[in-house]
């Protein structure tokens, strides 16, 4: 069996810097603290540092008062913020900068007057996160029918933003469906869907049709790992999303020769690396690495953190 390993694949800066954060806060503080949400979309993430005491929460209330808590990779809206402040919550600010970025759109946009069409998924800690900064402004829409149900007047001025974990190419047929309706919309000054979403998703593109099955290693509720499956799917090609070799069904790979592999942006490489030695071992597999991209883009801790010794100073 061929095994080719795409490159770009896994961990982005934002899912390092995080990840990064939470072990050094825990190194500088311990135990008892809190993340509010799940640091980063990973079962293998999250359980690891659950052993390590990390308390994952999906409320704010689940803090006491003045305890440690973290916001995730994913951002939070104002209101998280200010009950945070309100408790006395020492919060460590754990998003990604290029979350931030959408967040920071949406205020100015907000600002100028105009409504935000949001192209992203119901309920994703993300989305969540962006429509709380601009209530009242921010419209929510995932497909080209939903565009089709809005009812703004002619002369409303109207913006979108994307969620950053989208498909590309789903994003754009969606955007291209907004222009149609309203040539006069405007959108972001750069592109919100992040680098990794997008090298990752070129990747697949490009080493698809050399293969005749997908695997992509993630969760199930990391978005960016689900778009990698339906984008190889698009391709042509069988695609599975698994966390794990665990998870591998025999029948995936009944008369297969070769097989892509790739990962989420929040996906562990040890978890890839098991699935190659898996193939490897179990299917006469041999692999290559196949380079689409080079990555070298860094984000710094949160500033709470920078050069932060004992005793740990944040703001509440």
């Amino acid at each position: 069996m061929r095994i080719i390993l795409a490159n770009p694949r896994g961990f982005c800066a934002g899912v390092i810097m995080a990840i990064e954060s939470l072990e050094k806060a825990l190194a500088l503080v311990g135990t008892p603290f809190y993340v509010y949400h799940e640091i980063v979309h990973n079962r293998y993430v999250v359980e690891r540092f659950k052993k390590f005491g990390v308390t994952f929460v999906d409320s704010l209330s689940e803090v006491p008062d003045g305890g440690y808590v973290m916001y995730s990779a994913h951002g939070v809206s104002p209101t998280i913020r200010e009950e945070s402040a309100r408790r006395g919550l020492r919060a460590i600010d754990a998003t990604c900068p290029l979350v931030t970025k959408v967040h920071l759109e949406a205020i100015r946009f907000a600002k100028e007057g105009y409504q935000i069409i949001l192209i992203g998924h119901d309920g994703h800690d993300e989305v969540i996160g962006t429509m709380g900064e601009a209530p009242g402004h921010i419209h929510l829409v995932e497909t080209v029918d939903d565009v089709e149900k809005l009812a703004f007047p002619p002369e409303t001025k109207l913006a979108y933003l994307t969620q950053t974990t989208l498909s590309v190419d789903d994003a754009n047929v969606v955007i291209n469906a907004l222009r149609r309706r309203y040539p006069h919309i405007v959108g972001p000054a750069s592109e919100d869907i992040c680098y990794a979403t997008q090298n990752r998703q070129e990747a697949v593109k490009h080493l698809a049709h050399l293969v005749d099955v997908v695997l992509v290693l993630g969760s199930q509720n990391s978005s960016n790992s689900q778009r990698l499956a339906e984008l190889a799917r698009a391709e042509g090609k069988p695609a599975y999303l698994l966390d794990s070799v665990a998870e591998l069904k025999p029948e995936w790979l009944t008369g297969v020769q070769a097989v892509l592999v790739t990962a989420g942006a929040s996906a562990p490489e040890e978890k890839v690396q098991e699935l190659v030695a898996y193939l490897e071992r179990h299917h006469g597999g041999v692999c290559e690495e196949q380079t689409i991209r080079e990555e070298h883009v860094r984000f710094p801790l949160p500033k709470e953190l920078r050069g932060a010794t004992v005793p740990l100073t944040v703001r509440t």
